[in-house]
C-alpha cells in the first residue's frame, strides 16, 4: 500500500470554495473511478489556515497512476471544475508525497 499525502494551499479566502468543490463534486467522481481516500484535514494551528491536507490510499504506484490519470481527463472533472473556478482560481500550489508505512506502523 502507498499512500499519498497533499496539501493544497488556497488563495486567500478560497478555502470554502475548495471544501464545497470536494464534497460535492470531486468525491463522487472519486469513487467512481476507485480513487480512495484515507482522510481530510483543515489546518488548525500552523503556518497557515487557507490549507487542506488529504491523504489517498493507492494498491501502488501503478495503480495511482492509471487512476490518477482517468480522473484528471474525466469529461465531467473538467467541465465541473472549471464551473467552481469561474470566481478564479481557488489553489494557489500543491505539495504531494508519496509514503510508505513503516513496519510498526498502525497504518498498512
Amino acid at each position: 500500500m502507498v499512500y499519498e499525502l497533499r496539501v493544497y494551499r488556497c488563495l486567500p479566502g478560497r478555502l470554502p470554495a475548495l471544501l464545497k468543490r470536494f464534497e460535492t463534486i470531486t468525491l463522487a467522481i472519486w469513487e467512481r473511478h476507485g480513487i480512495r481516500q484515507a482522510g481530510f484535514w483543515t489546518t488548525l494551528v500552523g503556518p497557515s489556515n487557507q490549507e487542506l491536507t488529504y491523504m489517498l490510499a493507492w494498491d501502488s504506484l501503478a495503480d495511482r497512476e492509471q487512476k490518477w490519470n482517468a480522473f484528471q481527463s474525466d469529461p465531467e472533472w473538467i467541465e465541473k471544475r472549471a464551473g467552481t473556478e469561474k470566481d478564479g482560481q481557488i489553489v494557489d500550489n500543491i505539495v504531494s508525497s508519496f509514503l510508505a508505512p513503516t513496519g510498526f506502523s498502525s497504518v498498512k
